[in-house]
């Protein structure tokens, strides 16, 4: 049920002036009156802080704000999700059964994590075991790590059109080792859309978390 639109338009003002501040304790602290009111860890994510940085990130495609403000927003969202998306506050609001495993990063090329973050996080959140390799990622350590989880997909993150090459490499590396099959590869990010990714070779594009989520499922439930 989705939140009381007063609740959470209170919080997402609030949230929004603490990312402009750059707070990291205020966010952490905010997020902990929230639960005293009875919001779940996963309705604060999905209704508080994943419209703020949607928000965010519009904002930035058209040059209202700029990297230090993307900055800020990363600090203040890892410091809550580390604080307060641990494993003890999310039992009983995630699945208990994991979907599967998808080894998830920002391309080579791009140092842009908000919104791989906000993917990762939705993902862990509906049940799947999810292994972060950060940003700037080779296409070798999409696929080594990948082999080494064993896992079901490779989801990739693009902001800037120079990792654009290195996408389209993990998709040619995997064919050369005939792992092609092995490994879904789904890709999204204001550098990429749907008609690429599809002339890529990729099994699928993200316009957001949310999306993202919708992917991973739809081809967990056809292998």
């Amino acid at each position: 049920m989705p939140l009381n639109k007063a609740l959470q338009e209170k919080y997402t003002q609030e949230l929004s002036e603490i990312i402009q501040e750059g707070s990291i304790d205020a966010g952490i602290e905010l997020a902990k009156n929230a639960s005293s009111e009875g919001i779940t860890t996963v309705e604060f994510f999905t209704e508080i802080i994943q419209p703020v940085l949607t928000d965010l990130g519009d904002a930035f495609s058209r040059l209202e704000v700029f990297l230090p403000e993307l900055m800020k927003a990363s600090m203040v969202v890892k410091g809550i999700q580390e604080s307060i998306f641990t494993e003890d506050n999310l039992k009983g609001e995630v699945s208990d059964l994991v979907k599967g495993k998808v080894v998830i990063g920002t391309c080579q090329g791009d140092i842009h994590d908000i919104g791989k973050s906000m993917v990762a996080m939705l993902l862990q959140i509906n049940g799947y075991t999810v292994k972060d390799l950060g940003v700037n990622v080779t296409p070798q350590q999409f696929i080594e790590e990948a082999q080494k989880m064993n896992a079901d997909i490779i989801a990739m993150s693009s902001l800037l059109t120079t990792s654009l090459p290195f996408i389209k490499d993990v998709v040619n590396r995997l064919s050369a080792f005939n792992s092609r099959e092995k490994f879904k590869v789904i890709v999204g990010g204001a550098a990429v859309n749907s008609s690429w990714a599809a002339s890529a070779g990729l099994d699928g594009y993200g316009r957001d978390a949310v999306e993202a989520v919708e992917i991973c499922n739809r081809i967990i439930n056809t292998k």
